[in-house]
């Protein structure tokens, strides 16, 4: 993270090595959600549908990222508050289907849920190793690590609710879980979105001052 000027200065990700470990990690995501989706259906559990969702922002979210790498502060930000706008849909999307699901409640198979959670958390694990020296970025690179870190909590949340799901022989453990990620979805997008508008505000008091 060597390239900056000054102590305040963020690292924006200008690195091969940043985005070496950014590919990896889109192609995992990528894999993941396609995987987990298809067990979701399966095992009919909104947690592990809403966990797959979280895979497929996070590739888009990582394609974004690589996009605007070395761009103007006013791109990077523009693209962290378009990740921080998705985070929100996404998150108020998965609170609305879960509670949706509410009245309709299933019991999800918990053997599934469990076998699919676990691969989840290691591929999601590797990714926050991956990314973990680079987490203090700008707004760009830091909801790249914020993605990554959701994930690895939420795969967590899933081992759990499919032990409360084989626990209670009822829905509700995989509806809560659902309902505790589509905040942390929500938490994300508030601070995305915070930081990219802070960094905003910076980058337009400098041109008005250098002016």
């Amino acid at each position: 993270m060597g390239n900056c000027c000054g102590h305040d200065a963020k690292f924006d990700g200008v690195s091969a090595d940043y985005k070496r470990r950014l590919w990896i990690v889109i192609a995992l995501n990528a894999v993941m959600f396609v995987v987990e989706m298809g067990a979701g259906q399966l095992a009919k559990s909104q947690a592990l549908q809403a966990d797959a969702l979280d895979f497929l922002g996070d590739a888009l979210t990582y394609g974004i990222s690589l996009a605007v790498i070395g761009a103007s502060i006013r791109v990077r930000t523009n693209a962290a508050l378009a990740k921080g706008i998705s985070l929100f849909l996404m998150g108020s999307w998965v609170f609305g289907s879960t509670l949706y699901r509410v009245f309709y409640v299933g019991v999800p198979q918990a053997e599934i849920m469990g076998i699919i959670g676990f691969l989840a958390l290691a591929t999601n694990l590797a990714s926050v190793m991956l990314l973990v020296r680079y987490k203090d970025g700008d707004a760009n690179v830091r909801s790249v690590w914020l993605c990554s870190r959701n994930d690895a909590i939420g795969n967590v949340a899933v081992m759990l609710a499919a032990v409360g799901v084989w626990g209670t022989a009822t829905g509700w453990p995989d509806l809560i879980v659902a309902g505790i990620m589509a905040g942390l979805f929500l938490s994300s997008a508030y601070q995305i979105l915070r930081q990219a508008l802070q960094e905003r505000r910076a980058e337009l008091n400098h041109t008005h001052g250098a002016v």
